[in-house]
């Protein structure tokens, strides 16, 4: 995401750190930026390679100040683990979810997991928590390798042999996340998802990070598009909600096992139901969360391994012995490690959330600095995971940086594509399984090679391929 204007609710000025000697405090640091707007510029070309600049001049916790006087917004970020750690982990409570992105999305697609907060967020979770077991996640596996295998076949008569993996795996992770979420509706709920959520998603960016917003209840263009996307999305969830509810009110025996109907009937003494309006709202989260996360970084991998042939050749290798001509399955994600490396470097290089916010309650210590109360807060994935004093040449790709004993040696928020803490991402299980289990389906059935070779990207709700990533395919 890109923190242009983000809105600092603080007013508290800079954060400082204590000097030695009790002298006076010393200011966290930052770069100076254009006199009047600061960082804006950078931040707005690329917000990513501001962070990265950021603290390789300035270290571990800057400030940062983007717009002119009056508009001017000044956020903090963090990149160190052991600041991460605090902020998502064992000082989580003290960092909410009041940024103005979280807002925006919550206006969006509602008050779901991914934006809820307190009691609400702790309902939900206990709620949905059920259905994402280990078990009922790999219960899914079937999805998975059915619309992957789809892919396969299609490749095999893709013109001249190329395909762009952006589109591609934005499209096998939507029908993969629809099927298990709407089951045989399928069709119908991706034609609905792939109109309607790249304009919901590209207004909530621009309105998060808007110095000046528009009243939503204005009939400006923008606003009226937002509406009828919104209103398709909606729509489409309360219409099969509403069948699936009908059809158990009527006595009838549901043969759906879909992840909807699964929202639509889960409930505890303590917490009771969901009622049509919670599931709408988890199920728009999900879609969120669940497909244009993955896509991203399914994509990344293939073009990676697309890029270093050495590497896929060892992965087919593995493939090979441990499937022979069966389909995967569940059961096969712990016996393909070398496959599993990869898609784990690959979320290094490229985390589909590169940026983290959050708002600070109270003062707070970090790394020898203060964080002012209200301050806005960002970590960032896309940083610390090339962090120097973590990772020995970290622009390379090497799969071997997650072989056991490695990962064992590392901090824990050294590498944290799924957050942290207890905000972590319920579906962690569930991403691992669908991309390990289609990238096995994908790579056995084809060899690719890279065409483009630098593909560059941008930070949006998640983390966005703004060029192509082509590659050259043969079948096998």
């Amino acid at each position: 995401m890109s923190l242009t204007n983000s809105s600092s609710g603080a007013g508290a000025g800079a954060g400082t750190a204590q000097t030695p000697g009790g002298g006076a405090p010393a200011a966290i640091p930052g770069p100076a930026g254009l006199p009047v707007i600061g960082s804006l510029l950078d931040l707005r070309r690329d917000s990513l390679g501001a962070f990265l600049r950021a603290q390789r001049e300035h270290g571990d916790v800057v400030r940062l100040e983007a717009g002119p006087p009056g508009l001017r917004s000044v956020f903090y970020a963090v990149f160190a683990p052991e600041g991460v750690q605090q902020i998502l982990g064992t000082q989580a409570a003290n960092f909410r979810k009041d940024h103005p992105l979280y807002e925006e999305v919550r206006q969006a697609f509602g008050n779901g997991l991914l934006t809820s907060q307190d009691d609400d967020y702790l309902r939900q979770r206990r709620l949905v928590q059920p259905l994402f077991t280990k078990r009922r996640v790999d219960g899914y596996a079937t999805a998975v390798t059915t619309e992957a295998d789809a892919v396969a076949a299609r490749w095999r008569s893709a013109e001249e042999g190329v395909v762009d993996l952006v589109p591609e795996m934005n499209r096998l992770a939507l029908r993969t996340v629809a099927r298990i979420l709407f089951g045989l509706d399928v069709e119908a709920a991706v034609a609905a998802i792939h109109h309607s959520a790249p304009v919901i998603n590209d207004y909530v960016v621009r309105r998060a990070y808007a110095p000046l917003k528009v009243p939503r209840d204005w009939p400006t263009p923008r606003n009226l598009c937002n509406r009828r996307a919104t209103a398709e999305l909606n729509a489409l969830c309360d219409r099969i909600i509403a069948e699936r509810r009908a059809a158990a009110a009527g006595g009838e025996v549901s043969d759906h096992d879909d992840l909807l109907s699964l929202l639509a009937s889960a409930g505890n003494d303590e917490d009771g139901t969901l009622d049509a309006t919670e599931v709408r709202e988890q199920v728009l989260i999900f879609l969120l969360a669940g497909h244009e996360t993955t896509a991203t970084s399914m994509a990344f991998t293939l073009h990676l391994l697309a890029r270093h042939p050495g590497e896929q050749t060892r992965i087919r290798a593995e493939l090979s012995r441990v499937l022979g001509d069966r389909t995967p399955t569940a059961a096969d994600l712990d016996r393909l490690p070398r496959l599993t490396r990869a898609f784990k470097e690959s979320m290094r290089l490229y985390p589909a959330a590169p940026v983290v916010s959050r708002r600070a309650v109270e003062a707070t210590e970090v790394a020898g600095f203060t964080l002012p109360a209200g301050a806005d807060v960002v970590v960032a994935p896309w940083v610390t995971h090339r962090h120097p004093d973590l990772w020995e040449d970290p622009e390379r790709f090497d799969p071997d940086r997650f072989a056991p004993e490695r990962e064992a040696e590392r901090h824990r928020y050294a590498w944290f594509p799924f957050g942290g803490g207890p905000r972590a991402c319920i579906g962690q299980h569930f991403s691992m399984l669908e991309s390990v289990l289609a990238l096995a389906t994908l790579l056995r059935s084809h060899e690719l090679e890279a065409i483009d070779q630098d593909v560059p990207v941008a930070a949006g709700i998640t983390l966005q391929a703004t060029g192509p990533a082509r590659v050259r395919l043969r079948a096998l």
